[in-house]
C-alpha cells in the first residue's frame, strides 16, 4: 500500500524550474541591437567618407595655392591680428567639446548639455570673428579680387566656414537631443551622436589650424 501511495507522487518532476528573465524572449529586442549596431557603423563610416571627401578639397586647393604662390605676381597679404583670437576661440571648443563627452560616459546630462552648449557659442563667436576679419580687410580694401592671395583667403576661409556652420547645426541638433525624452527609439544613440559629433568638430578645428599656417606664410 505504501509503494502504491508514494508512485503517483515520484511520477511528478521533484525539482520545478522556472525561466530565467535573461531567457525571455522580448519581442523586437533582438532586431533592435542589430539594427542600432547597423545604424551606428553606417553613420560612422558616413562620416568618415564625407571628411575624406573634405580632405581632398582642401588638398587640391592646397595644391592649387602651392602653384600659384610662385607666380611672379604674388603679392602677400597682412593677415588681420583678430584671427589668432578666432583661433583661440575654436581649440578651446574643442576642449570644452572633451569636457562634455567625458560628462556624457558618465551619464551627466546636465554637464554634457553645459560644455556643448560653450562649444556652440565658442564655434559661433569663432564665425563672427571671422567675418569681422573680412570686414577689417575689406576696410583696407582687399577685396577677393585684388590679388591671388587675398582670393584664397577669401575662398578658404568662407569654405571652412561653411562646414564649420555645419557642425554648429550639429550641435544645436545633439543639445536637442541631450534631454529628456530626446533619444527616442530606432536612432543613433545619444553617446555615439556625440562621438560623431566630436569627430567632426576637432576636424575643422584641425582644418583650420592647417589653412592658418599655410594662409600665414602666404
Amino acid at each position: 500500500m505504501r509503494e502504491r501511495a508514494t508512485a503517483p507522487i515520484e511520477a511528478f518532476p521533484t525539482v520545478m524550474t522556472f525561466p530565467h528573465a535573461d531567457d525571455v524572449s522580448v519581442p523586437g529586442k533582438e532586431e533592435n541591437l542589430p539594427g542600432g549596431a547597423l545604424i551606428r557603423s553606417t553613420s560612422q563610416l558616413g562620416l568618415w567618407i564625407f571628411l575624406a571627401t573634405v580632405t581632398m578639397l582642401f588638398a587640391a586647393f592646397t595644391s592649387a595655392y602651392l602653384v600659384r604662390k610662385s607666380g611672379s605676381d604674388w603679392q602677400p597679404v597682412s593677415l588681420p591680428a583678430i584671427l589668432w583670437f578666432n583661433t583661440a576661440l575654436l581649440i578651446c571648443s574643442s576642449v570644452t567639446m572633451e569636457l562634455g563627452r567625458a560628462r556624457g560616459k558618465r551619464s551627466q546630462t546636465r554637464g554634457l548639455r553645459s560644455w556643448l552648449l560653450a562649444s556652440t557659442l565658442l564655434g559661433l563667436g569663432f564665425l563672427l570673428g571671422q567675418l569681422l576679419a573680412w570686414a577689417q580687410l575689406a576696410a583696407q580694401g582687399v577685396f577677393l579680387p585684388s590679388s591671388p592671395h587675398s582670393s584664397f583667403f577669401y575662398i578658404l576661409t568662407g569654405l571652412h566656414g561653411l562646414h564649420l556652420l555645419a557642425g554648429l547645426l550639429l550641435l544645436l541638433y545633439l543639445l536637442f537631443r541631450v534631454r529628456p525624452g530626446g533619444n527616442p527609439g530606432n536612432r543613433l544613440p545619444q553617446r555615439d551622436l556625440t562621438n560623431l559629433c566630436a569627430t567632426y568638430w576637432h576636424f575643422v578645428g584641425g582644418l583650420w589650424l592647417y589653412l592658418f599656417v599655410m594662409l600665414s606664410i602666404g
